[in-house]
């Protein structure tokens, strides 16, 4: 019984030593921009900034909620995060500008069924 305790710690040990030296990280950047459903997660990267939106059908429209915030925030306790909550009509857009000289839009589908984004350069 001994020898199985004592073979299961130095198992652990060299495990902890192995991993020790690997950095985990907390997050991953991917950006999905869609189209996606229903409560589904559009994700992007607009120059310094992360945009994370969804939608719910209302009444024939999507309700879109969209929250645009600083990569750099990511590892801060601080945060710059603005929420936007808009009801777009089937087809039609949404256009967030940033500060590094790009939109972002957010497109309602035909029939409400779907939402799409998109990042071009400012004029």
């Amino acid at each position: 019984m001994l020898n199985r305790i004592q073979l299961l710690c130095a198992v652990t040990g060299v495990l902890v030593v192995l991993t020790g030296g690997v950095q985990a990280r907390a997050y991953e950047v991917v950006d999905h921009s869609g189209p996606v459903e229903v409560n589904d997660t559009i994700l992007e990267t607009v120059g310094s900034k992360r945009v994370i939106a969804f939608f719910q059908r209302e009444n024939g429209r999507c309700a879109v909620n969209a929250v645009v915030f600083e990569k750099k925030d990511i590892d801060k306790d601080t945060t710059t995060a603005a929420r936007v909550r808009v009801t777009l009509r089937p087809n039609e857009m949404l256009s967030i500008d940033t500060s590094d000289n790009q939109i972002v839009g957010l497109q309602c589908g035909s029939n409400a069924k779907t939402l799409t984004s998109w990042i071009r350069a400012t004029s």
